[in-house]
């Protein structure tokens, strides 16, 4: 039997999870936002960083709340970025095959992000 204490944590937990969940849509919009923004002849540093920082959000939350796709893929597409983000100088051809990713993630997202698998990839 649950003791209170576990009662209120998955009452909390619970909580958390739609929260999480009703921000989804806004954390989509602002990925649309920053992408809109975007120059691939020419990426501005801090909306660089502030892709960034979204993408490694979401990866590092979303398996906490269920959404163990969106994350995954979130930390793909950091990872990506990442890699990206080493180097002085990116061919434009690079910058938007990585858009490109990224615009196939939030419109899977804007489907159903808490699907159990992603295109392409294994279930």
């Amino acid at each position: 039997m649950a003791t209170l204490i576990d009662q209120e944590f998955f009452a909390r937990l619970h909580a958390l999870n739609e929260k999480f969940a009703a921000s989804v849509p806004a954390t989509l919009t602002r990925l649309e936002e920053l992408r809109a923004s975007f120059d691939p002849g020419a990426a501005d540093a801090v909306l660089v960083k502030e892709l960034h920082q979204n993408l490694h959000t979401i990866a590092g939350s979303a398996a906490t709340f269920g959404f163990r796709v969106f994350g995954a893929q979130a930390r793909q597409l950091e990872q990506r970025l990442r890699v990206l983000m080493a180097f002085e100088l990116i061919a434009p051809k690079d910058w938007n095959d990585w858009l490109h990713a990224l615009d196939d993630y939030i419109a899977w997202a804007r489907v159903d992000p808490k699907a159990a698998a992603y295109p392409g990839q294994p279930e």
